[in-house]
């Protein structure tokens, strides 16, 4: 069974896979927006930019969630200093049989996610 929530981070500018991102998956503790936040999760992007073992053979609760990006690291390995020093995505499981994966493209001065498949 692989895991239920999944991402990958796509930097645009370089046209590959952003491999070594750190990135941190919580749960909010009510379910709701605004309450405090739990660490559930936390990897970093393989050769391939993504992470897929997060959560594992674990199910998941209806409820937010939020994804953390720390980007600066990655852009300034590359030289680069990027406008956005971390990139956080929140996004709410209303079904928990559903796979949800959460990408990220990314370059120094633009993002773009959506609900990916």
């Amino acid at each position: 069974m692989s895991s239920p929530i999944t991402t990958h981070v796509l930097d645009t500018h370089l046209g590959r896979p952003a491999v070594g991102i750190q990135v941190t998956l919580f749960r909010s503790q009510s379910g709701q927006p605004g309450s405090e936040w739990v660490e559930i999760a936390q990897s970093r992007t393989n050769q391939d930019g993504r992470i897929t073992d997060w959560l594992e053979g674990q199910s998941r609760e209806t409820g937010v969630y939020k994804i953390e990006f720390e980007t600066d690291p990655y852009f300034d390995n590359q030289g680069l200093t990027c406008f956005y020093p971390n990139v956080t995505i929140t996004f709410r499981i209303q079904h928990p049989e559903q796979h949800y994966h959460v990408p990220l493209l990314i370059s120094a001065h633009g993002m773009s996610t959506y609900r990916g498949s």
